[in-house]
C-alpha cells in the first residue's frame, strides 16, 4: 500500500512537471518532443484517476476502522462493519488494476498499423485463406470503430489474396493488433480436393507500426521513385496513367510498391508511409531482440516464420500455441470476434511482464 501511494506522489509530481512542459514554447516549437509529452500527459492522467479513486478507498476505510473503535451506537458500528466489507475487496481488486497499470507501456502501442497479410505454402487456398484473414481482421476492424484503407493488393488466382496491405487508423490500433504477427495455419479440405483429404496451408500476417514524420525522417535523396501503369489480375492494365508507384531506400534495399489508388500523388503519400513505417521496423527489431534475451515476450520480434495460430475446420476449433488457448467457435472468429484471444494473449503478456519485475512498485 505504501509503495502505491508514493507512487502516487511520485506520477502526480511528474504529471503537473509534463503539464508546464506542454505549454512551453520551446518545447512546442520541438514537435517530436510535443508529441512525446502530450501522449506522456494522457497516460498519467489515465493513471492517476484510478490512484485517486484508490486513495479515496483507503480513506473511507481508515474511516470505519475509526467508527469501529470510537463509536458505542450500535446501528452505526454495523453500518461501518458493512460499509469495510465492500470496500476491503474493492480495495484489493483495485491494487491488482494498479499494478497492470503500472506496467509500461510499449511506446507504440497508441499507433495506427500498417497490416500486411501474404499467403504462405499451399498454393492457392493458402491465398483464399489469406482472403478469409483479410476478411476476419477487416471484421474485427469495424467492429473497433476503426477505419481502414487498402494499401496494395494481389489477388489470388483462386480467389483470396496472394498478398494485401492495409492502413489502419484509430485509438490504440498496435496495441491491440500487435499480437497477430507471425504465421496463420489453417486445416481444412479445399474447394480444389476432389477426395476430401484435409490439408493444412498458411498465411503470414505481420503487423508495423505506422511510424510518424517525427519517428523517421527520411531523405529524399536517398529515395528511388519509379512510377509504372496499375495492372489488375492477369496483368491486365486498368489504368492507362502512370499512377503507381514504386519506392526503394538505397540505404536499406527497402522496396514498397502502392498501385491501389487512381492519384499517383495519393499513391505515393502511401508508399512513403509504408517505408518510413519498415524502416522504424528495423529499428523496432533491434530493441525488441535485445528485450526477448532478458524475458520471454508474446509480440512477434521479427521472427515472421513463428507458428502463431492454427484454424482447424473439420473440429470447428482455433488455437492460439503462445498460450495453449484453444477454442471451439472457429465460425464466429473468423466473422471477425477475435477480442477474447486478443485480451488472453494480453493479460498473458502483462503477467510476463509482473513475474519478471519489469514494473517498480
Amino acid at each position: 500500500m505504501l509503495d502505491i501511494l508514493k507512487k502516487l506522489e511520485a506520477l502526480q509530481y511528474r504529471f503537473e512537471e509534463v503539464g508546464n512542459l506542454i505549454v512551453d514554447p520551446a518545447v512546442i516549437s520541438d514537435m517530436q518532443r510535443y508529441v512525446k509529452l502530450n501522449k506522456e500527459y494522457k497516460d498519467l492522467n489515465d493513471i492517476l484517476q484510478v490512484l485517486r479513486k484508490y486513495k479515496k478507498i483507503l480513506n473511507d476505510i481508515e474511516s470505519s476502522k475509526e467508527v469501529l473503535k470510537t463509536e458505542k451506537d450500535e446501528s452505526f458500528r454495523e453500518m461501518a462493519k458493512a460499509e469495510l466489507d465492500e470496500l476491503e475487496p474493492l480495495k484489493e481488486k483495485m491494487e491488482e488494476e494498479i499494478r497492470y497499470l503500472l506496467i509500461p507501456k510499449d511506446p507504440e502501442d497508441s499507433k495506427n498499423v500498417i497490416m500486411e497479410i501474404r499467403a504462405g505454402t499451399g498454393g492457392d487456398e493458402a491465398s483464399i485463406f489469406a482472403g478469409d484473414l483479410f476478411r476476419m481482421y477487416s471484421k474485427f476492424i469495424e467492429t473497433q470503430g476503426w477505419s481502414m484503407e487498402v494499401i496494395q493488393s494481389n489477388a489470388g488466382t483462386a480467389g483470396g489474396f496472394k498478398e494485401v496491405q492495409i492502413q489502419v487508423s484509430g485509438a490504440d490500433v498496435y496495441g491491440i493488433l500487435k499480437y497477430e504477427s507471425g504465421v496463420h495455419r489453417v486445416q481444412r479440405v479445399p474447394d480444389t480436393e476432389a477426395q476430401g483429404r484435409v490439408h493444412t496451408s498458411a498465411a503470414t500476417v505481420v503487423v508495423l507500426p505506422e511510424a510518424e514524420e517525427v519517428d523517421v525522417q527520411l531523405n529524399m535523396n536517398e529515395i528511388k521513385k519509379d512510377v509504372f501503369r496499375a495492372s489488375g489480375a492477369g496483368g491486365q492494365h486498368v489504368n492507362k496513367t502512370e499512377s503507381a508507384v514504386r519506392l526503394t531506400h538505397l540505404p536499406t534495399g527497402i522496396v514498397v510498391e502502392c498501385q491501389d489508388g487512381r492519384s499517383q500523388i495519393k499513391n505515393f503519400e502511401k508508399a512513403l508511409t509504408v517505408l518510413r513505417s519498415r524502416i522504424y521496423e528495423m529499428e523496432l527489431n533491434k530493441a525488441h531482440q535485445e528485450r526477448a534475451q532478458q524475458r520471454k515476450t508474446l509480440v512477434s520480434s521479427g521472427d515472421r516464420s513463428a507458428k502463431i495460430r492454427t484454424y482447424n475446420y473439420p473440429q470447428g476449433r482455433v488455437t492460439d500455441h503462445r498460450i495453449g488457448l484453444t477454442l471451439y467457435n472457429l465460425e464466429a472468429i473468423m466473422n471477425g470476434d477475435i477480442g477474447n484471444i486478443i485480451e488472453a494473449l494480453r493479460m498473458a503478456e502483462n503477467a510476463e511482464k509482473l513475474k519478471e519485475g519489469t514494473e517498480s512498485i
